[in-house]
């Protein structure tokens, strides 16, 4: 009897012991799994810190591309305009180079115009010398025209500040004829449809 009491006893000392062991085993296996769990949570967030640099700097390259480019659009639109401009500019300088040429050739036109006026209105027997006029006339007409040059119409024309310029006034005979056009004391003209030298004129009043 007192041989298996002594029996328990040694087993209840084995169990014990090892439970113990278990359990030591257990704790050890914890505190190793410790350090290998909290290496990958660095490596984790290693990777999310890097990710984000990233994320970051693209985002910012993206901002930098954007400015860029808006700037580049301000730079092309100032430079077309800073183009149209210029070419603007030397088209209006071709247009008015010869203006004040034209402006002293006029007084020459007015003159051979008054010239071969009176001949035609004397009768005068020199008809050579009248034809060779008109035709020399005609000839720097013609050349002035292709240089843009245009004479105001005055015939059958309202009086128009725009192209006139009233000497006198005569009292109009009827009410249609107030504002109209008497005549024409000097011709008037345009040098690519800006008006260099206005048209003198009489008008009903």
């Amino acid at each position: 009897m007192e041989d298996i009491n002594n029996s328990e006893d040694k087993i209840h000392e084995n169990n014990e012991e090892l439970t113990k062991q278990v359990e030591e085993e257990k704790h050890s296996h914890t505190e190793e799994e410790k350090p290998k769990k909290s290496g990958m949570f660095t490596k984790k967030d290693k990777k999310n810190q890097a990710w984000e640099e990233l994320k970051n700097e693209h985002e910012n390259l993206l901002t930098e591309k954007a400015e860029l480019h808006d700037k580049f659009l301000r730079l092309y639109s100032e430079f077309d305009n800073y183009r149209k401009r210029t070419n603007k500019e030397k088209l209006e300088i071709i247009k008015t180079a010869s203006e004040s040429l034209i402006l002293q050739l006029l007084p020459i036109i007015d003159d051979m115009e008054r010239a071969i006026a009176f001949n035609e209105e004397n009768n005068t027997s020199d008809a050579a010398l009248i034809e060779g006029f008109a035709l020399i006339l005609q000839k720097i007409k013609t050349l002035l025209k292709q240089k843009g040059l245009e004479e105001i119409v005055v015939k059958d024309q309202f009086f128009d500040t725009d192209f006139h310029e009233a000497v006198t006034t005569v009292p109009a005979e009827t009410k249609e004829d107030k504002g109209k056009i008497l005549e024409e004391i000097q011709k008037g003209y345009t040098l690519n449809e800006k008006v260099i030298r206005y048209s003198k004129v009489v008008i009903y009043q």
